[in-house]
């Protein structure tokens, strides 16, 4: 079973961030440690950190909020479908990287929940110009599904979903955002390092079985 190991730099506060889209963060939720399939998303505190470490919750007031929400039993219903989401989403993700497109099902899925939980957005001024801003303000515990909800319509209708990938030595995705469109691994230092070293000692053992 392929492992991913941690290492300081990709991991914030016990979350993977590699893949260049906080989706595909979100998707990683569920990687294999060394001891096996490994669920990060243990509870609904574990889902607050996950909102600050990718920053999509850095004012105070929806900290305090999501604080508020934690205990009640609204919060674990929450989680335990954001949870299965993640699944579905998974399997539209493979579907995608296969060189196929999300079932219809899962398409009606999102746009149900758009409909539902739209993002809003907001008019900032930055130096000289005036830019258009998502903006997430959650009021109620059910507005949670607004960011994950638009983040994955966005990457299932991008027009470079080829550019999605599974790491060649684990499990977890990502957006590949080089020039050339060649990478291979979630990060050099989980896997890239490991897959390299394990090419040289092969080559080294054909040579030595060659000589």
């Amino acid at each position: 079973m392929s492992t991913v190991l941690q290492e300081p730099g990709e991991w914030v506060d016990g979350f993977l961030f590699v893949a260049n889209k906080p989706i595909l963060d979100f998707l990683n939720t569920r990687p294999v440690l060394a001891q096996g399939p490994t669920e990060l998303l243990t509870d609904f505190h574990a889902l607050e950190r996950w909102f600050i470490a990718s920053e999509i919750v850095s004012s105070a007031r929806v900290k305090n909020l999501l604080r508020s929400w934690r205990p009640s039993p609204e919060a674990a219903a929450f989680l335990k479908g954001l949870r299965e989401f993640r699944e579905r989403l998974r399997d539209a993700v493979l579907r995608m990287e296969g060189g196929s497109a999300p079932s219809d099902e899962f398409i009606r899925e999102l746009n149900a929940g758009l409909l539902q939980h739209p993002l809003t957005a907001v008019l900032r001024k930055r130096e000289k110009r005036i830019v258009r801003e998502s903006h997430f303000d959650p009021q109620q515990l059910a507005d949670l599904w607004t960011p994950f909800l638009d983040a994955a319509a966005e990457l299932v209708s991008d027009p470079d979903t080829h550019r999605l990938r599974q790491c060649e030595a684990c499990v977890v995705h990502f957006f590949d955002t080089s020039k050339k469109g060649s990478r291979r691994w979630c990060s050099m230092n989980i896997c890239g390092n490991k897959l390299k070293v394990a090419a040289y000692q092969r080559r080294k053992r054909n040579n030595d079985a060659s000589s």
